[in-house]
């Protein structure tokens, strides 16, 4: 009993330091894009890649522009999932990716999330102009990438045992038959 104890707080104390340095991060790349590029883009690859900085007030493409509470509700609700997901997650090898990929979408919802009850925008400053991609941020890469991760995941890696393993791990509610 008392080794799960201090696994499990070993296994919050380490997520609460990769969240922080992966937060971290972010936030100064975005200090750094608000100190040295507005006004001034770089361009990184010629017609391809550039530093932009934009003081964003929405999501991508502009949606939702304004629109804080809603940010924030949502913000709060993604978060709270996420952490639930990491805390109930089997511990193991197995689910380990899930349980990495829940960190970095604790991060980019964080990172984004300070930026708006800071500043009521988010700083993005990485633009792909070859396609006019929306410009976007460090956060978002973390949102982006563990998105994709999911779902390659769920789609060559996990098998159906897996997945009732898991969803039996992140169940309200246990029957007497699971206890």
């Amino acid at each position: 009993m008392k080794s799960d104890v201090t696994e499990k707080v070993r296994d919050i104390v380490a997520g609460l330091i990769v969240v922080a340095v992966l937060t971290g991060l972010d936030q100064y790349t975005k200090v750094l894009a608000a100190r040295y590029l507005p006004g001034r883009p770089v361009e990184i690859i010629k017609g391809v890649f550039k530093l932009q900085y934009l003081q964003n007030t929405g999501a991508a493409f502009g949606l939702f522009s304004n629109q804080m509470i809603f940010f924030y509700v949502i913000t709060v609700a993604f978060l709270a999932l996420a952490v639930f997901f990491y805390l109930r997650a089997p511990r193991g090898r197995r689910f380990l990716p899930l349980r990495i990929i829940a960190l970095f979408l604790m991060a980019g919802a964080l990172g984004n999330f300070i930026d708006r009850v800071s500043f009521r925008y988010v700083r993005d400053f990485l633009y792909f102009c070859l396609i006019d991609f929306p410009i976007f941020n460090v956060a978002d890469i973390y949102v982006t990438c563990s998105a994709a991760a999911i779902f390659a995941l769920m789609l060559w890696f996990y098998k159906d045992p897996d997945l009732d393993e898991l969803e039996k791990a992140i169940r309200f509610r246990r029957t007497e038959e699971e206890k």
